[in-house]
């Protein structure tokens, strides 16, 4: 770039386009980005319409709007760019300050401590901080006396639970009975010989063979 230094020159995005120039400016801490306000080039507005007479007209003045091309392809990286992105730091560089603590470019409405005169990266809020371990903790505290507490209480168990109805078919979220038809979830047999429970489907008693009831 001619015409000297520039700042924020690590962190921003160029947003111009064939009429005019644009540029974004991004904080190096939260992302947030300052986009400056656009500034309309003369020289390219007026090529853009030699470019659209010529599509119109053809001939000759086809063939200045080809020149036209071509010479806003030099333009790329010009002394008007140059001056439009200076333009635009004077914009934009108010809302950034550099700190001194770790080199990087901030924005001062969010990332900036202002009494300490650093950034927060640096220098974090004391209130930020207090607020935040208080939420840690809070939460720490929430998940412990939730494992403390005794959630097994009124729940069955001994006997396998269910997740369809064996009679209907329809999915159940626990329980004894089948919400939809009112059928027993769990249909316990006993072996008529020894007593012992019989699983459901099996032929005989895994105890003593008797055949199932």
């Amino acid at each position: 770039m001619s015409g000297g230094s520039i700042p924020f020159t690590d962190n921003y995005s160029d947003l111009s386009n064939s009429d005019g120039y644009q540029f974004e400016f991004r904080c190096e801490r939260c992302g947030n980005g300052y986009r400056s306000a656009y500034q309309r080039d003369a020289v390219s507005f007026g090529q853009g319409l030699l470019r659209a007479a010529g599509n119109l007209f053809g001939g000759k003045v086809q063939d200045l709007g080809y020149a036209a091309d071509n010479m806003l392809n030099r333009q790329t990286n010009s002394a008007a760019k140059d001056r439009a992105l200076t333009r635009a730091v004077q914009e934009i560089a108010p809302q950034f300050t550099q700190c001194r603590g770790c080199g990087d470019w901030m924005c001062k409405p969010v990332c900036w401590n202002h009494e300490v005169g650093q950034c927060l990266r640096c220098s974090p809020s004391v209130g930020d901080e207090i607020a935040k371990a208080q939420a840690a903790a809070q939460v720490e505290q929430i998940q412990q006396k939730v494992r403390e507490s005794d959630w097994t209480e009124h729940l069955d168990l001994t006997t396998r639970a269910k997740v369809t109805c064996g009679s209907c078919g329809e999915r159940v979220e626990g329980g004894k009975f089948c919400p939809s038809c009112g059928e027993k979830l769990a249909k316990s047999a006993f072996c008529t010989e020894c007593g012992n429970e019989v699983a459901a489907g099996a032929k005989f008693c895994s105890e003593c063979g008797t055949p199932a009831p």
